[in-house]
């Protein structure tokens, strides 16, 4: 394997992203520090903050409360999902306009590899300035980002996380190991707490240590061939790795105050639920198991799952879903003094197994009945024609049960870490 001179990645990061889309749709709060929070309630904890407010300590996780007592003069508004996935969108199509994308990491990450005609150090400069001019104008000037440009995007995430807010970093290939050295290990995409201790007992407790092994001890601390090709990235080296698919397509909630009962609990779950299957058939996939996990109040946790026959529509699902339901709530009664008082924290809904129509082998007992038959073809003939009058009017026209009204207005949909949610997922 051979190191390939010149700059290949420009990686995107966008600065804050949350807080800045809301400075950017409210201009008074442009320069004042900002928590992003999932609820209106000093007992929740922040899930974005702006630079302003980072400045007085506030950070993603912490708690309202603290965050108050920090910073006197906070903000709190509360998230809006459906926002930051469209103004992802608006960002997207400003990207393309200057470059190719060859992967969107999250929400507010994607990478590109540059074209040939790029990779020098002036032409990736003058390409990552345009970059940040066409956001700033076309997207919104409160909407900043850090780019890192280096051989590999590993190298160029790291380059986008050394200057911070605005910030433009270029690793070159004969720069490398120097600037990495002024890092800690927890710095690097992909060592958390658990990664770095690992290492610590390795006997690397440096970025320099982590230079100077070899590439087959680096795969036994990781303990599989992640560690080997972490080491050839850190290096310099530029290769590729298969994706994978999906393994899993579900939701969670954590519920507003009003939301908490176990009935109200139950339709946010029959909601989520209903919504993970529709983005199930989207994908064109089939589940094979349901699973449902709660968290009270009073933080005890269940969780249940069901293996099924290879199913699509809402109503198979459901039906789990409220047996999985019943054994929950006999587990909660039968612990618990007061079952009266029982209320629910978050809800979290998912289908598993998943598989493409001609990946099913149905078990031909069950299927080959008549009534079952029957009841597969009216529960397809009534899903096709929910999934039609949804696509026409872009939202829920039909739910099963009474839909839940939640402070966000939409119900189930959330940003995770790896996943940018479809416009359609926020129809109400």
């Amino acid at each position: 394997m051979e190191r390939e001179p010149g700059l290949k990645w420009l990686f995107l990061d966008l600065n804050s992203y949350f807080a800045s889309v809301e400075q950017q749709e409210r201009p008074h709060l442009r320069g004042k520090p900002v928590a992003v929070v999932p609820m209106e309630t000093d007992h929740t904890c922040a899930i974005a903050a702006s630079y302003e407010a980072k400045a007085y300590g506030v950070r993603t996780g912490t708690m309202i409360r603290d965050a108050k007592k920090m910073c006197p003069n906070l903000t709190c508004v509360l998230a809006r999902h459906d926002k930051y996935v469209e103004y992802h969108h608006k960002i997207v199509e400003e990207f393309v306009v200057h470059a190719p994308i060859n992967k969107i990491w999250s929400i507010d990450e994607l990478s590109s590899r540059l074209p040939p005609s790029r990779r020098s150090v002036e032409a990736a400069t003058d390409l990552a300035l345009r970059i940040k001019a066409g956001i700033r104008k076309n997207v919104g000037p409160a909407i900043t980002c850090s780019i890192g440009i280096a051989p590999n995007s590993l190298l160029a995430k790291i380059a986008g996380d050394m200057k911070k807010p605005d910030g433009l970093t270029i690793l070159r290939q004969e720069d490398l190991p120097g600037p990495l050295f002024d890092l800690k290990l927890i710095d690097l995409p992909g060592i958390g707490e658990n990664m770095e201790r690992r290492l610590i007992r390795a006997g690397v407790s440096s970025i320099r240590d982590l230079w100077t092994i070899s590439p087959k001890h680096a795969r036994k601390i990781w303990g599989g061939v992640q560690g080997e090709r972490f080491w050839y990235w850190l290096h310099g080296y530029d290769f590729e790795t298969k994706e994978t698919g999906n393994v899993m397509i579900g939701h969670s909630r954590v519920l507003d105050p009003n939301l908490r009962a176990p009935a109200a609990t139950r339709q946010m779950a029959r909601r989520l639920l209903t919504k993970a299957s529709y983005r199930l058939r989207r994908k064109n996939f089939y589940a094979s198991r349901v699973s449902l996990s709660v968290r009270t109040t009073e933080h005890q946790r269940w969780f249940g799952e069901r293996k099924i026959s290879p199913a699509q529509d809402p109503f198979t699902f459901v039906q789990h879903l409220d047996d999985l339901w019943r054994e929950m709530m006999q587990f909660f009664h039968s612990r618990l003094r007061s079952p009266s008082a029982l209320r629910f924290r978050k809800v979290s809904v998912t289908l598993y197994g998943l598989s493409r129509s001609g990946e099913i082998t149905y078990d031909l007992f069950e299927t080959g009945q008549k009534d079952v038959q029957e009841k597969m073809r009216k529960n397809d003939a009534l899903t096709r024609a929910l999934d039609r009058l949804q696509d026409k009017y872009q939202r829920e026209t039909v739910s099963l049960g009474l839909p839940p009204k939640t402070l966000a207005g939409y119900v189930g949909t959330k940003i995770a870490f790896s996943r940018v949610p479809d416009r359609e997922e926020f129809w109400s």
